[in-house]
């Protein structure tokens, strides 16, 4: 399925919710796995969430069944059963591939309950919030792209793990850390005339445009041919003519020998002086260069020119805006995940690299929060888990 980018999620209200309010102190309570401030993670939700992201993991061919610590029985005898006669694989084997995807398993789930929690406070934090209209209308209208029939929906809930209370705690995630986006955004919007100003002085070659010429060339393999070809042009064939009969270059001869546009320092030095040495309408060579050796002629001059400080202004604007922004959403996204990791400690055997009492070494390798990558950096979102997908 491709509501937004739904995992299976885990539910607002009900037994399954994702914390409850903590009673004061830093511990973590008998029955949580984690407590970020004063709110806790319950095992209850952990449990849940994790049993239906199993699911959803072995719907797109992963486990076969839920692992089941310490003893993963099921788990092993389901493998077990996927395997073709003859197998060799021991149960000892077996029972540690469950142990291994339990724990990646739940690595995520930890994860994704966690930095859930962090957008959850911090939206609230910045007075941030998503009604229950905007989460359901933006939920019927991807359903309505995804599922054009009831039937599929209800199939896909039935077969993903997850739960139409999932999908709109996803749904809701993702309009909190874009309104938070948005709102850190907006606080950068402000770039004076003087700021434009400023950046046209230090950067007016990025506002200047070269001298571009205009030719019509021909190269050939050797000094002998391009004599040649320079002569017939002399006796007044076409540069159409002779770029086909001598020119091995293919583009430009495929286009009567045209080459148009071209900036001086764009071209192999012996050639780019010669250019930019000749006259408009004189014909030059032959130019001996690593490629062979050119005839040509100038056939127009675009002259260098700078754009003004009125003509780039709203460039400039935009570009500066567009840097503070970023440069905005970078340093809260550091200074967020540092505020809440240091709020944040996890029962013994559920630490992940969010925890404030997790080792140095998870810390250093653990992936930061939010959805950089390919775009531009967003406020921190929760990461992702394993996607049901239709």
């Amino acid at each position: 399925m491709k509501l937004l980018r739904i995992t299976a999620g885990i539910c607002l209200t009900g037994v399954c919710a994702v914390a409850a309010s903590g009673c004061g102190g830093a511990d973590v309570p008998s029955d949580a796995v984690a407590r970020v401030g004063d709110t806790v993670i319950t095992k209850q939700a952990f449990d849940t969430w994790y049993e239906s992201a199993a699911t959803s993991q072995a719907s797109q061919g992963g486990t076969p069944v839920p692992p089941d610590p310490p003893d993963f029985t099921k788990c092993v005898a389901a493998l077990k059963e996927q395997q073709p006669k003859g197998s060799e694989t021991s149960d000892a084997e077996l029972k540690k591939q469950c142990r291994q995807s339990y724990n990646q398993l739940r690595q995520q789930v930890m994860q994704f309950l966690i930095q859930s929690q962090w957008v959850i406070q911090e939206a609230e934090d910045q007075g941030v919030s998503a009604s229950d209209k905007e989460v359901r209308d933006q939920f019927e209208e991807q359903k309505k792209q995804a599922f054009p029939k009831e039937a599929d929906y209800k199939k896909f809930l039935e077969t993903s793990g997850t739960t139409e209370q999932n999908i709109l705690f996803q749904i809701k995630l993702d309009i909190l850390q874009r309104k938070i986006t948005e709102k850190l955004q907006k606080e950068q919007d402000k770039v004076t005339d003087a700021d434009i100003e400023e950046y046209y002085e230090e950067n007016k070659e990025r506002f200047a445009q070269p001298e571009r010429r205009d030719l019509q060339v021909v190269l050939t393999k050797n000094k002998g041919q391009a004599e040649q070809a320079k002569a017939a042009l002399e006796d007044g064939e076409s540069f159409k003519q002779v770029a086909s009969e001598y020119s091995i270059d293919e583009a430009s001869k495929a286009n009567d020998g045209k080459l148009a546009g071209l900036a001086e320092g764009q071209q192999e030095e012996a050639l780019d002086e010669a250019v930019f040495g000749a006259d408009k309408g004189k014909l030059v060579g032959p130019v001996k260069t690593q490629f062979g050796w050119y005839v040509f002629k100038v056939t127009g001059v675009t002259d260098a020119s700078q754009q003004s400080l009125e003509d780039a202004k709203e460039t400039i604007r935009g570009l500066l805006k567009s840097e503070r922004e970023q440069g905005a959403l970078n340093d809260f996204a550091e200074g967020f995940r540092e505020e809440f990791k240091a709020e944040t400690k996890c029962r013994e055997g559920f630490v992940v690299a969010e925890c404030s009492n997790a080792p140095q070494e998870e810390t250093d390798t653990a992936a930061a929060p939010g959805a950089p990558g390919g775009g531009q950096q967003q406020a921190p979102q929760p990461q992702q888990a394993p996607q049901p997908q239709q």
